[in-house]
């Protein structure tokens, strides 16, 4: 038998919901027939099959939540025709989540579901169970592997005429923790920080909030960083925005202040190529596109879905990428490819009214950019008090990648194409 594996569907997930089956006990699936819709903490994914085979058990019913990445979901017969052993209580009789049963004192102890092995630097190895099994008893070395399955997961094919040789085991969670030198804090509870219980309404973290949390709290321990404040005049962007948009009204697109400053952006990233980077041990990564993420708020938390090589696009695209982008993220519709990989971060609180504010940086991007409201405040021009309508600029950096000088001259670069927004026509 085959065991199907709850799959690991964005680098973050740690769990998810099993929220569809399109299969039942009995069918016969191929390699790369969609199976299962399963939602995460950004969106939801259809799931193909990696396997051949029949489906002779559904594991997890519909609508469990919880479910941990690599845990058994449902199981196919084997290729020899040798079928799965049938579980003690019936589908019908468990329309929930199954829950373990006290099992007999004679009983032997399961064996524990395969876990996908992982590189040496921590990347998780997509391979199919039945290869991973055949692995671990020829000492074949996943990690040298190249798949050919689909979205490149290794399956029996790839494992079977690849050189034997003792694969190393990945080092444990808590043995990486021990040798990290990190200790994480001790959680305390509320009523023993004198809150309490009973005086408050407790909302359940979802997959989402977890997820944002996790990163979050690892990108301001590890990552160096620093913000550099500008202000920038946006009345000549507001004028040409307002002539913009009246020669794109017949076509139904709307520019908006942010898609003026994504472009600015990634010009500005092209004129200093040394801010659009990201950390890795092994050296500075030069991107060669801005890939500018933009944080939309959702149900639950923040995405950033990507403008790809936003520095090639005109602002009537950008324009309508950026909607498209921002409605199917509020519906959870992304691919995962549209939020996972950006080069540098726009996020923008301007339309609440939020003047100036300094974000977490989203790793491994190098560089976070905060935009505040635009503003009518005094200014002085030619020794002479005026009134401009001013938008605080934030750029947050990670200090591995871009030091002081090199976010200064990008905030030059980026002023005065924010300022003087004719040039991004062009």
């Amino acid at each position: 038998m085959t065991d199907i594996l709850m799959p690991a569907l964005s680098p973050t997930m740690e769990e998810g919901v099993l929220a569809k089956w399109h299969v039942k006990v009995g069918d016969v699936v191929s390699a790369g027939d969609v199976i299962a819709e399963i939602e995460t903490d950004k969106a939801t994914m259809e799931v193909e099959a990696v396997d051949e085979g029949e489906v002779t058990d559904i594991l997890v019913a519909e609508g469990t939540e919880g479910v941990k990445v690599n845990t058994p979901i449902a199981r196919l017969k084997d290729e020899d025709g040798a079928a799965a052993p049938k579980p003690a209580a019936k589908a019908e009789e468990a329309p929930k989540a199954p829950v373990a049963a006290e099992a007999p004192k004679a009983a032997a102890p399961a064996a524990p579901a395969p876990v996908a092995p992982k590189s040496a630097d921590g990347e998780r190895i997509f391979a199919s169970p039945l290869a991973r099994r055949i692995a671990a008893q020829n000492g074949v070395d996943l990690k040298s592997i190249k798949g050919t399955g689909p979205h490149g997961r290794i399956v029996k094919r790839d494992v079977e005429g690849a050189p034997k040789g003792a694969a190393q085991p990945a080092a444990s969670t808590a043995t990486a923790a021990a040798t990290s030198g990190i200790v994480p804090r001790q959680a305390q509870s509320l009523a023993q920080m004198g809150i309490p219980d009973g005086s408050y309404d407790l909302i359940p973290l979802d997959g989402m909030k977890k997820a944002v949390a996790r990163r979050m709290v690892d990108s301001i321990q590890n990552v160096p960083h620093f913000p550099l404040f500008i202000d920038c005049e946006i009345d000549q962007l507001m004028a040409v925005r307002a002539k913009v948009n009246k020669m794109l009204e017949p076509q139904g697109i709307k520019v908006s202040v942010n898609d003026f400053v994504i472009k600015a952006a990634a010009l500005a990233l092209k004129i200093v190529p040394e801010a659009n980077a990201s950390y890795t041990p092994e050296g500075i990564a030069m991107h060669h596109n801005a890939d500018v993420s933009m944080a939309v708020a959702i149900d639950g938390g923040l995405i950033t879905p990507i403008i790809r090589k936003a520095e090639t696009k005109g602002l009537a695209q950008i324009a309508t990428e950026s909607k498209d982008l921002a409605k199917r993220a509020r519906e959870r519709k992304l691919k995962p490819e549209e939020f996972q990989g950006g080069t540098f971060s726009v996020s923008n609180l301007g339309m609440f009214g939020i003047k100036q504010f300094t974000s977490i940086i989203n790793e491994p991007q190098g560089c976070i950019m905060s935009v505040g409201a635009g503003e009518q405040r005094p200014v002085v021009k030619d020794g002479q008090l005026a009134v401009a309508t001013v938008m605080t600029v934030t750029l947050t950096c990670d200090h591995r990648v871009v030091d002081g000088a090199t976010g200064a001259r990008f905030l030059q670069a980026f002023k005065p194409l924010i300022e003087d927004p004719v040039a991004m026509l062009a």
